[in-house]
């Protein structure tokens, strides 16, 4: 992997769920990691479903291997004040060089 591609400064946010004293969920974000990457719009799309609109864009976030660490899912990213939430994690090639998060943002208003 080419390191002048990876421009962007990007931080990987871990979800925490705990209960308040009413046993209601409480979801917090942490920072897991925080590293160099590329990020790529690859597709938009506006919506209007049942009386939300507003607008989606699909983003590929590429990162170097996190070595031990790993990629879920239920994470999200940070960059740019704009926040991405991880749809799924591609490991390029299983060569343990590359790691894709494949990513949509949603702009209320569209």
């Amino acid at each position: 992997m080419r390191a002048g591609r990876l421009r962007q400064r990007v931080t990987i946010q871990d979800k925490v769920v705990t209960q308040n004293t009413f046993g209601e969920e409480v979801i917090t974000w942490t920072d897991y990691l925080t590293a160099w990457a590329a990020v790529e719009p690859l597709r938009g799309r506006e919506f209007n479903e049942q009386a939300m609109a507003g607008a989606e864009l699909t983003t590929r976030i590429v990162l170097r291997w996190p070595g031990t660490l790993d990629y879920r899912p239920e994470m999200r990213a940070v960059h740019a004040e704009r926040l991405y939430n991880v749809r799924s994690v591609v490991r390029v090639d299983e060569r343990r060089r590359e790691v894709q998060l494949l990513c949509t943002e949603v702009l209320p208003g569209g």
